[in-house]
């Protein structure tokens, strides 16, 4: 671990130098398409202000659902993604979109609820049983419905319930476009399953409004619950589950496929993010003195 920490830092470090060498009237912004769960967390408000900082390459962030963040990518729209939904992002990086995936860091997902938990999930620690329990209770569930990496997992999470699922073509508008997608979810939609087509920050308020079940990741839990005056009015019902685990990965985008793109200004800001220093940004980063992301390079403090 201490070797490969060594190699990082010095990859990034020489990384740094050759920035000079670039065009001295080049832009140095770089667009990335990233989940709102990094943003909405707040992790991305300290992360990038230190690395223009250090780097005087400023990012440009567009967030949105992981799936419609890889699609920016698949296109050559933005410069690098940051992303959650390893197989989607493997298969990027598989098909030369992606120039290589870095592993930054990782938290994990949780099935909310109200305080009543009329559904009687609190405590389960299998997360599919805890979902087979609400439909059979036809208790109220807000699912995001964008294709994001958190509507992934919860579409797994489901299919691995035993609830008889259907699946549909959804027309979603992701910044200001929009696109298709087709998704499974269980018998009951639009009676106590109900889809919106949001991000989490806006799924979450919806859910606290019906009092309703709703997946969501940990870090914008914690914003919400932890980082805001109003506060949020649901419960943790479900966590700890392995099936649960939430990693996040940076890929810049590849540029054999895109010359057009910024890949030496993307590649600083990739190995920046697991250098010794943006890692210990990440593990730094508290809501209210609770961690809300782990660094997957350096390892725990």
């Amino acid at each position: 671990m201490r070797f490969r920490r060594y190699f990082t830092n010095l990859v990034f470090y020489i990384s740094i130098f050759t920035i000079s060498a670039l065009a001295s009237g080049e832009d140095n912004l770089i667009t990335m398409s990233t989940t709102t769960s990094t943003e909405n967390s707040g992790l991305l408000d300290v992360l990038l202000p230190a690395f223009t900082a250090d780097t005087g390459i400023k990012v440009k962030v567009i967030a949105k659902g992981t799936g419609a963040a890889v699609k920016d990518g698949m296109d050559g729209n933005v410069d690098v993604i940051f992303v959650h939904a390893r197989e989607l992002e493997d298969r990027f990086v598989a098909e030369k979109y992606g120039a290589y995936r870095l592993d930054v860091m990782h938290n994990d997902f949780i099935i909310l609820g109200p305080a009543n938990d009329p559904a009687a999930v609190r405590g389960i620690k299998e997360a599919s049983f805890a979902l087979k329990k609400v439909a059979e209770k036809g208790a109220v569930f807000i699912s995001r419905g964008d294709d994001s990496g958190t509507h992934i997992k919860e579409q797994e999470i489901w299919n691995a319930s035993g609830v008889k699922m259907k699946s549909k073509m959804m027309e979603i508008v992701s910044n200001g476009k929009k696109k298709n997608i087709s998704y499974t979810y269980p018998e009951g939609n639009g009676e106590w399953y109900y889809s919106i087509g949001q991000g989490m920050g806006k799924t979450l308020t919806y859910a606290e409004e019906k009092q309703a079940y709703t997946l969501t990741d940990r870090g914008t839990y914690l914003k919400y619950k932890y980082g805001r005056a109003e506060g949020l009015d649901l419960e943790i019902m479900v966590e700890g589950d392995p099936d649960l685990f939430n990693p996040y990965g940076i890929i810049p985008v590849n540029p054999e496929k895109y010359p057009h793109l910024k890949f030496k200004q993307a590649d600083i800001f990739a190995k920046w993010l697991v250098s010794e220093k943006g890692q210990k940004i990440i593990a730094d980063y508290k809501i209210e003195g609770r961690e809300a992301f782990f660094p997957d390079v350096i390892g725990p403090k």
